[in-house]
């Protein structure tokens, strides 16, 4: 979790990698609506969240018997609540960042529909996770293998044999 250009998708295919789960691309699950509304560099609100929010957390019940990694920004706590409705079991990792080194990162980042201009109100939503949350905190200015590292160590998995953290 976090805000864009934090590394939510990379860091959670090599978790996913790392751990022989499934991943998903929170982004994917946007209704075009959402999409539209955020190229054209206009934030979303919780109501236009909400559905999107619903969705991923029936995407998460559905996998969560075998195990899955899903990347979202979950910037509120209420987010995070309605997820974790779809897995009781619902542990998070939160990139953080500093506000340079997002805006570096998005700036030279290609291909994506979410512009640069809205890491302000991004950065305004994000409630930090709490104490009793089920999350941890991760500098993501680490290189990805070393957050991959800490993450599993910190949440107590263990990367399946012949995988690499």
């Amino acid at each position: 979790m976090g805000v864009s250009g934090c590394g939510k998708s990379t860091v959670g295919a090599a978790l996913a990698s790392a751990l022989g789960v499934e991943y998903a691309e929170g982004d994917t699950f946007h209704p075009p609506e959402n999409v539209e509304r955020m190229a054209a560099g206009t934030p979303l609100t919780d109501a236009d969240r909400a559905g999107w929010l619903r969705t991923l957390a029936a995407h998460l019940a559905s996998r969560a018997p075998r195990g899955i990694v899903l990347s979202c920004s979950a910037l509120k706590r209420s987010y995070r609540d309605v997820l974790r409705g779809g897995s009781a079991a619902l542990r998070f990792v939160w990139l953080d960042l500093p506000r340079a080194e997002l805006e570096a990162r998005m700036a030279k980042r290609t291909g994506h529909y979410m512009p640069a201009s809205l890491l302000d109100s991004q950065l305004a939503t994000l409630e930090p996770p709490q104490d009793d949350e089920a999350a941890i905190r991760v500098d993501g200015t680490l290189a990805t293998d070393a957050i991959v590292a800490e993450a599993l160590a910190r949440l107590g998995l263990a990367a399946p044999p012949g995988t690499r953290p």
